[in-house]
């Protein structure tokens, strides 16, 4: 199952559609709706029980993930834009909605809920993201 290097082609969902997917508290994908299976251009065999960063765009800022990973795992829900990365090597983008689940108190996974951002959204995103970079090369 490998992934095709990041290209140009941007491929896009209906309005009014949801992506869905769970992991267990690693990050591992124990479910996947057939939207999201469908946009990622994976079959849902090659999506579960993999690390869900394997839809990670590298244009995505490191600092992005760690603001959700350290929000969900304080229990909170996290909310942003996310440029995701197709298997042919396309991108997707989403506005994504990660929210911890509970079992007795205790955090046993998360749920990720995302639909179609507005072309403004995604613009935001962009140039934060851009800013986000450069200040990990900056750093680095």
């Amino acid at each position: 199952m490998t992934t095709t290097a990041p290209n140009e082609t941007e491929h896009t969902f209906p309005d009014h559609t949801f992506l869905v997917s769970k992991t267990n508290t690693r990050g591992i994908i124990t479910y996947a709706n057939t939207t999201f299976v469908s946009i990622s251009g994976y079959t849902e065999s090659e999506l579960l029980n993999q690390p869900h960063r394997m839809v990670r765009h590298p244009d995505m800022p490191r600092a992005a993930f760690q603001d959700l990973w350290d929000t969900v795992q304080g229990g909170r829900e996290w909310h942003g834009i996310v440029k995701n990365l197709r298997k042919d090597g396309g991108y997707y983008w989403v506005d994504a909605t990660v929210t911890p689940s509970f079992n007795q108190g205790k955090i046993v996974g998360y749920m990720s809920v995302r639909r179609k951002p507005t072309r403004e959204q995604i613009e935001k995103a962009v140039s934060l993201y851009a800013d986000m970079r450069q200040g990990e090369l900056a750093t680095s």
